[in-house]
Formats: structure tokens, sequence, C-alpha cells
């Protein structure tokens, strides 16, 4: 059974959407046409399928996490060109008024 023009003018009121005669008329035919292509897709006998979010198992590909020893300050900001208050020193590039 398709969706008629007036059942999507009464989904529009429910959702506030004010939609003029001219996207009732272009929206009746797609939504009709997306609400049989779901039915299609539920009509697949899927009996026995277990429900998946992907069609191979994920793997988790990050290492482990191990603490390894990192840089001090004085060393991040050794190469710095200009520093101040342990941090890098950068041109400022917004003014404020």
């Amino acid at each position: 059974m398709p969706i008629t023009r007036d059942e999507v003018a009464h989904l529009a009121r429910l959702s506030r959407l004010a939609l003029s005669d001219e996207e009732l008329d272009h929206l009746a035919p797609q939504l009709d046409q997306i609400i049989s292509s779901v039915a299609q897709v539920q009509e697949v006998a899927a009996d026995g399928i277990p429900p998946t979010t992907h069609a191979t198992g994920l793997v988790n590909v990050f290492r482990a996490d191990e603490p390894i020893a990192c840089l001090t300050p004085e060393e991040a900001l050794s190469g710095a060109p200009a520093v101040e208050l342990q941090r890098f020193k950068v041109p400022r590039i917004l003014v404020e008024e």
C-alpha cells in the first residue's frame, strides 16, 4: 500500500515541518520507495544468522599500553626558537580589540 500525500502531510505536521504542496508531492513517492526497499530487506531469510555490525571480526590493532620514558620539558624545548614559561613561544596572529 503506497504512502499517500496526506500521510506525508500528517507526518510533516507531527514533525513540525512546514512543507509546501510541491514538497509533499515530491516526498510521497520517495518515502514510499524507501519503505518498500526496507520491506524487501526484511523479507530476506535470515533465520539462524546472528546479527552483526561488521562482515568480518574486529581485531584490536593498537599496541599494548606500556609506559615508556618520555622527554623532559627541557629536552622537548631544546630545539625551540623561542621559549617562555616552559612553553613554545609563537608569534601572535590574532589581535584582541
